[in-house]
């Protein structure tokens, strides 16, 4: 079996979805896969498990959930079904190529090598975003500045969502406690990590638009990001994210 779980969420991807799989499989590292899919009306989750997960039913896994329940429900399911099957490095990864599957060994080897959450950032050194407008790359590194002088993260890339967890870190963390669904999960858990003094490393990546599919960011995903790290910090003065 493999140590290496890559989560994707999925919500209408079927333009998308049988190349993003064929991408991490091939990956050397034996790398497996768990779909999360949300009910998708355009047949997504038909795709794997009609004839994808035949094809690789070793490596590719699907949890099928009825509606559309929201980005941080589907990780954190998916993280609990992964610490169950035994898996030792935990990834996040959009379907859309947003995410480039070829640096999933670099966010592999971030972890291997001591660190215990890795992410991959476009604002750190090396990294960059293509096909963006400019007022969307001025939201992003708006809200990555804003977050991190809210909460004293170091974390260039806040609201990354290309991310390796070591199973020690999921299983320290309460992901019950996690209560952010949207835009600002992939914040809360960052911030998670960081409260309970666990190493995060950024590795740098070219973050390209999807080419295909159509895009799930908007303003109030933006908005969600400002106002839930002011809730966030505020349940954070009483609260502990730790496992008891």
């Amino acid at each position: 079996m493999s140590e290496r779980l890559v989560i994707i969420p999925t919500y209408n991807e079927k333009e998308n979805i049988s190349d993003i799989i064929d991408a991490v499989i091939r990956l050397e590292g034996g790398f497996h896969v768990l779909i999360v899919d949300d009910g998708s009306p355009d047949g997504t989750a038909d795709i794997v498990r009609k004839k994808r997960s035949k094809e690789h039913p070793d490596q590719l896994h699907l949890l099928e959930r009825k509606g559309k329940l929201g980005l941080g429900t589907a990780y954190i399911t998916g993280f609990k079904w992964g610490l169950e099957k035994g898996y030792d490095f935990i990834f996040e990864m959009d379907a859309d190529f947003s995410h480039p599957p070829q640096k999933l060994e670099e966010l592999y080897q971030a972890c291997k090598q001591g660190a215990d959450m890795s992410v991959g950032s476009r604002w750190v050194k090396g990294g960059d975003v293509k096909n963006w407008t400019t007022d969307r790359i001025v939201l992003s590194r708006g809200a990555s500045i804003y977050v991190q002088l809210m909460t004293f993260m170091r974390v260039k890339d806040p609201t990354a969502g290309f991310v390796c967890y070591t199973r020690k870190v999921l299983e320290s963390l309460d992901l019950d406690k996690i209560k952010f669904i949207g835009y600002a999960f992939q914040i809360e858990m960052k911030y998670a990590v960081t409260q309970l003094g666990f190493k995060i490393k950024e590795i740098p990546i070219t973050f390209i638009d999807r080419e295909k599919g159509v895009s799930k960011m908007s303003m109030k995903i933006f908005k969600e990001a400002i106002t839930g790290v002011l809730h966030m910090r505020w349940w954070s003065f009483f609260n502990s994210y730790k496992k008891k």
